[in-house]
């Protein structure tokens, strides 16, 4: 029989068993950060639909936009309250209150998009996040969404080495707003909202934002005369879905079941629409009155040097952060022959 029958037969079988539950106990508002955007019209909403799908309408999630269910960027206690089941969301914004979201949201540890799949899937890391996500914050937590690797920099100021990146004026946030700081860059942390303004009007030199696709219709690229690259600082990642623990202890085994497969489809949606995207809105940058820098090899040395003496900083003084990097070291261990039998995607000439 082949695969897709197989599969095919499976959620039938699976929709069966739960379209006969009763459908108010899973009618369920689901939270955002997203204003609007691919992360909210095709990958928030790609999760509800692979729900909806697999459960022959067992599930009825409403998708809201940031802010209609709470703060935008306090996503993870509109579900612990209840306000909302389920979420779609960036781990990342709960940051202030343990480092340890930096590693599993990605960072600047060289995890590209497809290295993250391969550790969150076969190397214990959707493990350790759910474990994480419920005994530090009371919410089950798994992958949603993959990150593409972002942009380096939209800049008025060409950046290729260390003393170039000495004393920028740089938007960001999160860990790499640490690390950059400890790197000589004068950081400043302001919403994405205001990011335009800034760079047109010389409030701040440089802003690191998204990956090509997400970076489009900001319009960095009209008010920034560099595009620097790669995204070192942000080289790969996840969105999640978090679900209220109540709710979710309400459901079968195989509703739970349901909800992690329905996450996992989403990872690979969101890989495969992400990574066509970016090629095109990568080759419009080319083709624009950009210029592009490629970041020094020695730059992105001194910035995975300063990045693993931040993790190892942290690691003496987070249980959970040190067990979260000591998994990923080993695995980006593991992946070392990668290159050495696979060729490199998108590589036509020796």
């Amino acid at each position: 029989m082949k695969l897709k029958k197989v599969f095919g037969l499976a959620t039938g079988l699976l929709a069966v068993t739960l379209s006969t539950q009763t459908l108010a106990e899973n009618n369920w508002r689901m939270a955002t950060p997203w204003s609007g955007g691919p992360w909210l019209e095709r990958d928030a909403q790609g999760f509800v639909d692979h729900v909806n799908t697999l459960s022959n309408g067992g599930f009825n999630i409403k998708l809201f936009p940031g802010g209609t269910l709470g703060s935008a960027l306090k996503v993870t206690d509109s579900v612990q309250s209840g306000v909302a089941q389920i979420s779609h969301n960036y781990i990342n914004y709960d940051y202030g209150m343990d480092p340890t979201t930096a590693l599993l949201a990605g960072h600047s540890s060289g995890l590209t998009p497809e290295e993250f799949m391969l550790w969150m899937y076969q190397g214990g890391g959707v493990e350790l996040y759910e474990q994480y996500r419920l005994e530090q914050f009371n919410v089950v937590a798994f992958p949603c969404s993959i990150l593409g690797t972002e942009i380096f920099l939209h800049s008025n100021k060409a950046v290729r080495t260390l003393e170039d990146f000495k004393g920028l004026r740089l938007r960001t946030s999160g860990a790499w707003a640490e690390i950059a700081s400890r790197l000589g860059a004068s950081t400043v942390v302001m919403a994405g909202s205001e990011i335009y303004s800034a760079l047109e009007r010389g409030v701040i030199d440089a802003a690191e934002w998204g990956s090509p696709e997400m970076n489009k219709p900001t319009g960095f690229q009209e008010v920034a005369k560099y595009v620097i690259f790669p995204g070192i600082h942000q080289s790969g990642g996840v969105l999640e879905c978090e679900v209220n623990k109540r709710a979710w202890d309400k459901l079968s085994d195989q509703e739970q079941n349901l909800l992690r497969q329905a996450g996992k489809l989403s990872v690979f949606d969101s890989w495969l629409a992400a990574s066509y995207a970016d090629l095109d809105a990568f080759e419009e940058l080319k083709a624009g009155n950009n210029e592009l820098v490629e970041l020094d090899p020695s730059f992105i040395s001194a910035v995975l040097k300063e990045t693993k003496a931040w993790e190892d900083s942290h690691a003496k003084e987070n249980t959970w952060f040190a067990k979260v990097l000591a998994s990923q070291r080993a695995f980006k261990e593991k992946i070392q022959s990668w290159p050495e039998y696979r060729l490199q995607i998108g590589k036509t000439e020796s």
